[in-house]
């Protein structure tokens, strides 16, 4: 299991915690870290994300600032199985991304998502600095399903539209960016 290292030590202090991480049921325990590649990949495509190669796999836990994963036990001799994750994406100072939030099918609804996210903000409530009274605060951000929206509102998120709004670029490799690069050449 990797590990994130914690971030470089400074004069700002972190914001404290306020978010507790419910407990688990029985044969569930949660792990700081990601899980192997072989898992991440099925926990994502099983949950309903988008399928991603080993290649685009293979850097997550090395470009993640922080991620953890929960897996089941049934206790039945068998090894525990990866059913639910989610990381951070961020500079370690005010901005963070919440992303590959899943669990696979026969495990939801069993606050499982719940306790990634609550682990994913309480690490960022340990370790983001914080000041109050310099207006430092994190940025957190996600995009939502529709699945995930009462989970996210639930722990505190709200829509940003109409103040801001989520965008994308869809890649294709004969994509030309005006002024800039051409794509895929």
């Amino acid at each position: 299991m990797k590990f994130s290292s914690p971030p470089m030590e400074d004069s700002h202090h972190t914001m404290s915690p306020t978010v507790t991480t419910p407990t688990l049921p029985k044969g569930y325990v949660l792990h700081a870290g990601y899980p192997p590649i072989s898992s991440y990949r099925h926990l994502r495509s099983a949950s309903g994300l988008t399928a991603r190669s080993v290649a685009q796999a293979a850097p997550v836990a090395s470009n993640s600032w922080y991620g953890c994963y929960i897996t089941y036990d049934d206790n039945n001799n068998n090894k525990p199985v990866e059913v639910a994750m989610g990381r951070i994406i961020g500079d370690g100072g005010w901005y963070f991304h919440i992303a590959d939030m899943a669990t696979l099918p026969e495990h939801q609804r069993k606050g499982l998502g719940d306790v990634v996210l609550k682990e994913l903000l309480a690490y960022i409530g340990r370790h983001a600095p914080c000041d109050e009274k310099e207006g430092e605060y994190p940025y957190i951000t996600l995009f939502a399903d529709g699945p995930g929206r009462r989970l996210y509102e639930k722990n505190g998120f709200k829509e940003t539209a109409p103040r801001s709004l989520g965008m994308q670029l869809v890649y294709d490799r004969g994509l030309v960016v005006p002024g800039r690069w051409v794509l895929g050449s």
